[in-house]
């Protein structure tokens, strides 16, 4: 029995036309570079043993504080993102709303007991989100790709763009094909007469149920003629962040993911060390950290992932913006810098 929330995977008509993706082979979707999910000294049994313990701090001991923004209610002087926790993120930008990879429903696996939010950090709900124009779904995953979140959205979408495949899941939960534009890395689409979005590569891997590989993943560069952003999803570090800033750096924000890492899936997500390093690789003049804050999916404290990135990001020189739940960031006008994880 296919629970509704699981999505579909790509019918044979739709595979055909995924399988002329050079980056399709061997039956799945692949990374540029050799990517085992689990690293090569470790198992999924120490990974089982380590999930059982768990981590006493992986979680916040007090509700998140937050700021309760108008999303409505945006005075647009620059373009504005506001970050809802882990890695669901409004950007405003001349004059258009985006929302991306959304995940508002209080919880981020295929059943609503698993994968809860802290305490604090689900007070954005699909509600509150005002009428989107363009939604970008960086992959399938359940902690960037939300049913219950979509659905409630579904009438105040104007057009989504997402990573091949991704629709499969979209037109099952009665999304419209023509409204859905699906892209392979480093195509580009003109959203509007002054607005372009590129697909890039990203090292992770895709898949809501025991099947993976049938969907791609992919970050995307959002562009204007005064502004240029790099909207991350998630992946493990790799060459391909190098590639992305000469080509298209360098970039007035890069949003990267810091968190869900550990060293026996460190091809699939970065350390913080590395998030830093691929801010540095982008030509990125400012990092907004993102895909944490919000859920425990790995066992590192719940805070390590800021602490640890803002060390190295110190070393480099590079300036870091880190916004609580709701609070506007205004590009090249204000970066909220508060060390707000530390209120307990």
């Amino acid at each position: 029995m296919r629970l509704k929330i699981t999505g579909k995977l790509p019918s044979p008509e739709h595979l055909k036309l995924l399988k002329q993706s050079p980056h399709y082979r061997d039956k799945s979707f692949q990374n540029l570079s050799d990517t085992p999910m689990i690293s090569e000294d470790a198992s999924y049994w120490k990974m089982t043993k380590d999930y059982f313990k768990g981590n006493k701090n992986g979680a916040p001991p007090k509700p998140l504080p937050h700021i309760a923004t108008d999303l409505n209610r945006l005075h647009e002087t620059a373009p504005i993102i506001v970050w809802f926790g882990h890695s669901s993120y409004l950007i405003k930008i001349d004059g258009k709303t985006i929302l991306t990879d959304p995940v508002l429903s209080g919880n981020a696996a295929p059943l609503s007991f698993m994968v809860r939010a802290f305490p604090g950090a689900n007070t954005y709900k699909a509600e509150d989100m005002p009428p989107i124009d363009y939604l970008v779904l960086s992959h399938d995953h359940y902690d960037h790709l939300d049913y219950k979140t979509v659905i409630k959205l579904k009438d105040r979408i104007g057009r989504i763009y997402c990573s091949l495949g991704v629709s499969s899941h979209l037109v099952y939960w009665g999304f419209n094909k023509n409204d859905i534009t699906e892209m392979d890395w480093w195509q580009t689409k003109k959203m509007n007469n002054h607005m372009s979005i590129t697909a890039a590569p990203a090292r992770h891997f895709s898949g809501r149920g025991l099947k993976r590989g049938q969907t791609f993943w992919s970050s995307f560069i959002l562009q204007t003629p005064t502004y240029n952003l790099y909207l991350g999803g998630d992946s493990g570090y790799d060459t391909h962040f190098a590639e992305i800033g000469n080509k298209y750096g360098p970039f007035d924000l890069a949003i990267l993911e810091c968190g869900q890492y550990n060293t026996m899936w460190r091809h699939i997500h970065m350390m913080p060390e590395e998030t830093a390093q691929a801010a540095i690789d982008l030509k990125a003049k400012v990092l907004l950290p993102v895909h944490w804050g919000k859920f425990t999916l790995a066992l590192h404290d719940w805070d390590e992932p800021i602490i640890r990135l803002l060390q190295q990001s110190k070393e480099f020189g590079l300036q870091v913006t880190t916004p609580m739940i709701g609070e506007p960031v205004l590009l090249n006008q204000h970066y909220p810098s508060s060390q707000w994880w530390m209120f307990q």
